[in-house]
This record gives structure tokens, C-alpha cells and sequence, in this order.
């Protein structure tokens, strides 16, 4: 029977909550805009760990730059982690965009975007009904 709670699930959230800390606590590099980690996927081994962020800036250069700068920050985010965590292995931490967030507003907006064709399309139909309905009555008086 599997447990509720895998060790990797527990370590990943564990890993999360500290990681959004020492980001906004001791990473004092300007290149980095407002960011969010969104989620961390560890491997079974508990050697890597991806870490999922998300900007609150659209533009691809400056993601590109954020997630390089992460990169190279990852030992020295990876060293404060061990401190805090004080696990026996300390998985090498790998920074990756996050593109979940993006693709949500993306597709809301679309949905939104049909909605609003259809209620336009929907009066203009009621609006053609309306006048040739005024047209025929029109007509039957003369």
C-alpha cells in the first residue's frame, strides 16, 4: 500500500517554502524582477531537484537573464538550504520558468475573448430580428 505522503513530496514542499525564503531574503541581485516558486520536483534519489518560478514580467529576455542568474546562483542557494534543512543529501538545485502561469492568463483570455464574440454576435442576431420584425409590422399597417 502506498503512503499518503511520499518522503520526495514532503522533502520538495519542504524545499519550496525555504527556497521562496532565502530568494527573498538573501538573493540581493537586481537582474532578479518579482518572482515565485511555484513548485519543486525532486528526484526519487534525492539528488536533483528542479525549481519551478514565474515572473511577474512577460518579457523572454529578462526571464532569460533571471533564470541564468538562478543558475548561477544555485550553489550558494543550495549551500544556505543545507544550513536550514540540515538534511543528509542537499539535491543540486536546477531553476526552470515555469510557463503554467502564462499559459493560463493565455487561455483565459481567449475564453473570455469567444465569450464576448458571442454575446456580440447574439445582440446583432436580436438586433436583424428586431428590425425586421418593425419592417413586416410596418407593412401589414400600410
Amino acid at each position: 500500500m502506498a503512503r499518503e505522503f511520499a518522503r520526495t513530496d514532503r522533502v520538495s514542499q519542504e524545499i519550496q517554502r525555504e527556497i521562496a525564503v532565502i530568494l527573498q531574503r538573501e538573493i540581493k541581485d537586481p537582474r532578479l524582477g518579482m518572482l515565485t516558486v511555484s513548485s519543486v520536483e525532486v528526484t526519487r534519489d534525492l539528488l536533483y531537484a528542479k525549481v519551478f518560478v514565474t515572473f511577474f514580467d512577460d518579457d523572454q529576455e529578462v526571464i532569460k537573464t533571471s533564470i541564468s542568474v538562478l543558475n548561477d546562483a544555485a550553489g550558494y542557494i543550495r549551500s544556505i538550504l543545507a544550513k536550514s534543512l540540515r538534511a543528509r543529501i542537499m539535491p543540486n538545485l536546477r531553476f526552470v520558468y515555469d510557463q503554467s502561469l502564462a499559459e493560463g492568463i493565455r487561455m483565459s483570455s481567449l475564453v473570455d475573448q469567444v465569450i464576448r464574440d458571442d454575446e456580440r454576435k447574439s445582440n446583432q442576431d436580436e438586433d436583424a430580428a428586431d428590425s425586421t420584425d418593425d419592417s413586416t409590422d410596418k407593412s401589414k399597417e400600410d
